[in-house]
């Protein structure tokens, strides 16, 4: 009887733990799977999921566009399936991710960034949402060099099975000035 009880007991714990963690990365699903009860708005980011081939440019200090940086960006289904988090391996050796979650409370998109270059002690976010057009546009309150209120957009747009476009921009509280910062294309490995 007690070697029933152990073994069922062993069973239930082995369970329990693979139900926790059927939706992570795996040798079958290296980019983890969606959690079914996860907020349906992950879909959103769900042709990202994999891995993408693209260009990253920003501007130089004179204003003028540096030249591409070539970079991978992946994405995957972390949190048992319920969040999402993307990294980016650049050949100029900076790194970066983010961490996504969606809030069904607010209806918002939370995502967290961090950078290799830039540890800090508290994470840079922002929020958004997808739009009626399909693009994701997620805001974070940034003043200007100058001082001037604003904000900072990141914006994903062009979304397809075959890739994506990404772009960075420092916006006034009116939306009427944009000076965009950082654009990303990419196309889909896997």
């Amino acid at each position: 009887m007690k070697i029933r009880c152990t073994l069922f007991l062993l069973c239930s714990a082995m369970l329990w733990v693979t139900a926790q963690n059927e939706y992570e990365p795996s040798e079958t699903n290296p980019y983890g799977l969606k959690n079914p009860r996860a907020p349906e708005q992950l879909d959103d980011f769900q042709p990202l999921i994999g891995l993408c081939d693209c260009d990253s440019e920003s501007r130089n200090p004179d204003g003028s566009w540096a030249e591409p940086v070539k970079m991978t960006w992946k994405y995957k289904y972390i949190m048992n399936g319920m969040a999402i988090q993307d990294e980016t391996l650049k050949a100029d050796g900076s790194h970066s991710g983010s961490i996504r979650q969606f809030s069904t409370d607010s209806l918002k998109w939370y995502v967290h960034y961090y950078a290799s270059s830039t540890p800090t002690p508290t994470l840079s976010s922002w929020e958004g949402d997808k739009n009626e057009d399909g693009k994701i546009v997620l805001y974070k309150p940034q003043k200007a060099p100058n001082g001037t209120d604003g904000f900072s957009r990141l914006t994903f747009y062009d979304i397809s099975k075959t890739g994506y476009k990404w772009i960075g921009e420092w916006m006034d509280t009116t939306e009427t000035i944009t000076y965009p910062f950082w654009k990303i294309s990419c196309i889909k490995r896997e």
